[in-house]
């Protein structure tokens, strides 16, 4: 079992910037990878970002490129997804999740998921 535990959601207008944190625990050792998806309000969930445990390899939505940045802290099990230049187009319910492969993009492959914490993105 593998427990995800996101924060760092808020509300901040259009350009600014938040930081979300994924801190991880249990099993971790069985994934290979932790990605970032969001979910708009009557939308599906999609793929934001993920990077890999082990070598930080990382992978990017195109909606995101340019403007996000996943990191991550293995010694505290914390993966971080920096987002810059908001748009009112990034609101939704951000989820961090584990995947046993590297690099994948649909809900399907991934294993684990965290409550999600809300980003609000005001015009």
């Amino acid at each position: 079992q593998v427990q995800l535990a996101e924060s760092g959601g808020g509300l901040v207008q259009a350009g600014g910037s938040l930081r979300l944190s994924c801190e991880a625990s249990g099993r971790t050792f069985r994934t290979a990878a932790l990605g970032w998806f969001r979910q708009a309000p009557g939308k599906e969930r999609e793929f934001v970002a993920s990077i890999t445990w082990g070598t930080g390899s990382t992978y990017y939505a195109d909606s995101v490129k340019g403007r996000f940045t996943i990191s991550r802290d293995n010694a505290k099990n914390t993966v971080y997804l920096q987002m810059n230049s908001l748009e009112p187009e990034d609101t939704a319910v951000y989820y961090c999740a584990t995947s046993a492969a590297w690099p994948r993009v649909q809900v399907r492959n991934y294993d684990y998921w965290g409550q999600g914490t809300q980003v609000t993105v005001s015009s």
